[in-house]
């Protein structure tokens, strides 16, 4: 029987070289294969986002996710302007509680004020619950135009939480009514996500308004938003951050009195023609940060927060993006 070493023997210089120089090419492709598959790997795992699609009045998403740092793609498909807030609801309530107890009272209030009967119909919203009090707004994204994608970066503690978006349709229905509403399990298991680096820093409070430095060029940028107090507003709800991109002369008073939903007129579809929302970071408590990214062309923005009266509070900014 031949041995190893034998058959080497059969063969001469010039094939041994050949033989040797193939293997040397195999083995530093099986090399750069796996190399390219860990890189692959890698690439997945610091993607590590949660997506959330809206073709229609609904949120389409996974039913649990992880725990800490998660960043939220949210990719409007529908014809309409949408976002999505975090409500942590008290233990022991859950979605159920929210379309028996407090949808219809919203809904009832709404009617009321849009039929011009506005002092009963904020009465109305007196008939909500005592422990609604006790929902907390953890963030979440700012308003999306259709057919724009919005990534907003929060940190979430484990438990139950519930989903929703209260933009009105043309009629004066929110959304949340017509199925915008959606539970959120979030795990024990960490994200192993860290925070993001922001290049432009923002602080919101009701003393100063909006504060960060305008000095702003194209390109992606990322924003935190630290909420250094918050406060519920004359429309029941806090102060938050909304990315809009302007076109000429529009009217900014037509931008203000949009933002609020407690007017007929406000959070109503369609949305005012000249502004293109780019997402941002809703409601929090003080204390909080979160984070959201946006690639901005030159032209010109503003930072909103959907409160009444926005301009007279500083909680709307205009910017100038160049090139």
């Amino acid at each position: 029987m031949k041995t190893f070493k034998n058959y080497f023997k059969e063969f001469s210089p010039i094939a041994l070289i050949l033989i040797i120089s193939f293997c040397s090419i195999c083995l530093q492709s099986c090399k750069s294969d796996k190399k390219q598959i860990n890189n692959n790997e890698v690439k997945i795992e610091k993607e590590n986002v949660v997506e959330i699609i809206t073709e229609n009045m609904d949120f389409q998403m996974p039913d649990t996710i992880s725990s800490g740092w998660n960043t939220f793609r949210y990719k409007n498909l529908s014809p309409q302007t949408h976002f999505f807030l975090i409500d942590k609801y008290p233990d022991g309530k859950t979605l159920k509680d929210a379309m028996t107890f407090v949808v219809p009272v919203f809904e009832n209030g709404m009617r009321l004020i849009n039929e011009g009967k506005s002092e009963e119909g904020f009465a109305e919203f007196g008939k909500l619950p005592e422990w609604f009090s006790e929902v907390k707004f953890l963030g979440g994204s700012g308003l999306i135009s259709p057919n724009h994608t919005g990534e907003t970066m929060i940190n979430l503690k484990p438990g139950y939480y519930i989903l929703e978006c209260y933009v009105k349709m043309s009629n004066g229905v929110f959304h949340n009514s017509m199925g915008m509403l959606k539970e959120l399990v979030v795990s024990d298991i960490d994200s192993g996500n860290t925070e993001l680096k922001a290049d432009i820093n923002i602080d919101i409070s009701s003393t100063d308004g909006i504060v960060f430095n305008d000095s702003i060029v194209t390109g992606k940028h990322t924003f935190s938003v630290f909420y250094k107090d918050q406060i519920v507003h004359e429309n029941f709800v806090g102060h938050d951050i909304n990315l809009v991109k302007l076109d000429e002369n529009v009217s900014l008073q037509d931008l203000e009195n949009w933002m609020n939903w407690a007017d007929p007129k406000g959070l109503i579809e369609p949305a005012p023609t000249g502004f293109t929302f780019l997402g941002g970071v809703n409601d929090m408590p003080a204390g909080n940060i979160g984070y959201f990214t946006a690639i901005l062309e030159s032209g010109n923005y503003a930072l909103i927060s959907e409160v009444p009266n926005a301009l007279s509070k500083n909680m709307l900014k205009l910017f100038v993006v160049s090139d």
